[in-house]
């Protein structure tokens, strides 16, 4: 489990980006940050994978400092999928290897590989092991990203972004993937998210920044047509379909 507690951050002194700032991520939970571009969903998601230290606050790992525990260990329990990633010269089963690097000693074992292999193939990817990543299309190439991810085997996966720059339908199916890999592993999931419909399709929490301070917190009941025009300055009408929330801009 990770928490933020009271977090605050200033790039420059002075002017706060995040202003005590307070957010679970929990097991078995899906946990969309929403906001305006510049509200402090990328910042807030550097705090809590200590890319940046809180001015003030505190982020917790399982009850303790996050700032205190050793990276080996870190990596162990929190994997990021970051907002960006550049593609290297390596094949798919290469550079999806390397999200093993925390647990190896040394070359990897047959576990390694045993991991790496199952979880291609969960994802579709076996028939793309051997081809290069910059050779990918954009959907193909973030999956590979997620499987990086999921093969790390940690308690929380964090996510920055992760749908920016595909079409509707890898959208859909990078979140899918998510979701489905929160389910069979409880596992504790957050992503930084701008499109409002995609955070209500697939996550069940959902944080919504403005100016750097917690405006909701809940399930989807706070996505409401009041929180929409605070949030984004957007008028809207919140419908119900198949049993979930859409939300119709006016």
């Amino acid at each position: 489990m990770l928490e933020a507690k009271e977090v605050a951050y200033s790039y420059v002194k002075g002017r706060p980006i995040l202003k005590s700032v307070s957010a679970l991520v929990e097991p078995g939970s899906f946990l969309a940050i929403l906001g305006v571009n510049g509200c402090g969903k990328s910042t807030l998601m550097a705090c809590l994978d200590d890319a940046l230290k809180p001015d003030s606050g505190i982020v917790l790992l399982d009850g303790a400092a996050l700032s205190q525990v050793p990276r080996g260990h870190r990596a162990k329990k929190i994997a990021l999928v970051a907002q960006h990633s550049h593609a290297n010269r390596l094949t798919v089963y290469d550079a999806v290897l390397l999200g093993r690097k925390p647990h190896m000693q040394g070359a990897p074992s047959e576990e390694d590989h045993a991991v790496v292999s199952k979880v291609l193939s969960d994802l579709g990817l076996s028939d793309f092991a051997l081809r290069y990543i910059d050779e990918l299309s954009g959907g193909e190439y973030q999956k590979v990203v997620l499987a990086r991810a999921f093969v790390q085997q940690t308690d929380v996966l964090l996510l920055d972004e992760p749908t920016n720059n595909l079409d509707p339908a890898n959208q859909q199916e990078v979140m899918r993937v998510v979701r489905e890999e929160v389910d069979a592993r409880n596992l504790a999931a957050a992503a930084v998210l701008h499109d409002v419909n995609l955070a209500l399709r697939w996550c069940d929490r959902f944080l919504m920044l403005k100016d750097g301070l917690v405006e909701a917190l809940g399930g989807s009941e706070v996505i409401t047509e009041s929180s929409m025009l605070s949030v984004y300055n957007m008028e809207s009408d919140i419908i119900e379909y198949n049993g979930r929330r859409i939300v119709v801009p006016r």
